[in-house]
């Protein structure tokens, strides 16, 4: 059977790391000027810091130049590109195709993957893109699956497709949105999107012979959240991916935490390995129990089973997930058997934690008897995230390492 690549997003090198230990065959990424999410962390040192990496555990780096470019972004494009080249990233996610020539001339030996924002939704277009040099396509996500298996039996044998799997949706069409520009300026086709479409709006009708005279549509005391869709996610279909030859899943979410990343790719990770091993004993259900520890909005498959779904837009803009969250991340185990965590939220003795274990769906349950101050290894009730990097000892049950996650039950 077919093996399927689990690429996830790196939006720091920290985050590289902890997708990579969690199971990911690559990671995708960008620097803040030219990609879609100027707001990432991860800048041109870390990048490079990552590409290395990678490539020495013999993993793969994408980046993203996917902005739809005005002229006079194409000088610090060319820049980008040669040194992308320069640093041997595994391909260059592109939507432009000024932005494709661009890649071609200056980085000719690396992959064009044509990102999701180019529209691509039929083997047509597949085939016009390679012909110009592409080697993967990333569809758009409105496809269903027909859609997908007559492109993949008409597309050229050498051209890769990847489809998104889990994360966040855009309300445009494969995120060619013009409404954050319209409402704040704010241009999310050039990678400073401000997510207008979750903001929550006051709706009003007005009758037509009494022009002027608006009355609200009654909603809650946020108003409605009319734009704001559900998230993806596929994982229960990861049988029918599979089978039907696609060659890689995206995970969204280069700005969520290292938590999100963690719990996401490990439950892919050991989704894909379970039917790949025995195809007849998948069962998806403790995929999604992990899944909804996170914080998240309501799921959908969106139209991948069914171009008449309705069930994907959330009007309560309510996020999910209200009995988890990050607690912390293994620093190093100590030589009396304790552990070094590195805190992101309030713990305190008697805590639930859930340590999350790499390739391995059931987390480590267990109470947190005790805690030591780090630096004076005094005991003590409580710790708090009060400046950056905030450690804390505790004493986990079994043998730990370095970045492996660790939730907390809220009370």
């Amino acid at each position: 059977m077919k093996s399927l690549e689990l690429l996830a997003p790196a939006g720091s090198f920290e985050k590289a790391k902890i997708a990579f230990m969690y199971g990911a065959d690559a990671v995708y990424c960008g620097t803040p000027a030219l990609s879609l999410r100027s707001r990432s962390e991860l800048y041109d040192n870390d990048l490079e810091k990552t590409i290395n990496y990678a490539h020495s555990i013999g993993k793969r780096v994408h980046v993203a130049i996917n902005i739809y470019a005005w002229d006079d972004k194409y000088e610090e494009i060319k820049k980008q590109v040669i040194e992308l080249n320069r640093l041997k990233v595994d391909g260059i996610i592109v939507s432009d195709g000024g932005v494709v020539d661009v890649v071609r001339k200056y980085a000719p030996d690396t992959e064009i993957h044509i990102s999701t924002q180019a529209n691509t939704v039929s083997y047509h277009t597949c085939n016009f893109w390679y012909r110009n040099g592409a080697k993967r396509i990333i569809l758009g996500r409105e496809l269903n699956k027909e859609q997908i298996k007559e492109i993949i039996k008409n597309k050229p044998k050498d051209l890769s497709i990847e489809i998104f799997a889990h994360g966040a949706l855009c309300f445009a069409y494969s995120g060619r949105c013009f409404l954050s520009e319209f409402l704040s300026g704010r241009s999310g086709n050039l990678g400073d999107c401000a997510q207008s479409c979750r903001w929550a709006y006051n709706v009003y009708v007005e009758e037509s012979n009494n022009p002027g005279n608006l009355m609200p549509v009654e909603t809650d005391e946020k108003g409605t959240y009319i734009f704001s869709s559900k998230d993806l996610c596929l994982i229960k279909e990861i049988p029918e991916i599979i089978d039907m030859g696609v060659d890689s899943i995206k995970i969204e979410g280069r700005l969520k935490t290292e938590y999100y990343v963690a719990t996401v790719v490990n439950a892919y990770r050991n989704a894909i390995d379970e039917y790949i091993k025995n195809p007849n004993m998948f069962n998806a259900e403790k995929y999604i129990k992990e899944l909804e520890k996170t914080k998240t909005r309501g799921l959908t498959t969106f139209y991948f089973n069914d171009r008449n779904n309705k069930d994907f837009q959330d009007y309560s803009g309510r996020q999910y997930n209200q009995e988890y969250e990050f607690g912390g991340k293994v620093i190093k185990e100590l030589e009396d058997g304790t552990t070094l965590i590195e805190i992101r939220n309030k713990l305190s003795v008697g805590d639930t934690l859930e340590l999350i274990i790499p390739k391995q769906i059931e987390p480590i349950v267990f109470t947190i008897e005790n805690l030591w101050n780090d630096e004076t290894r005094e005991k003590i009730q409580t710790v708090n995230p009060g400046r950056s990097e905030q450690k804390v000892i505790l004493r986990i049950p079994v043998k730990v390492s370095e970045g492996w996650i660790i939730r907390r039950k809220k009370k």
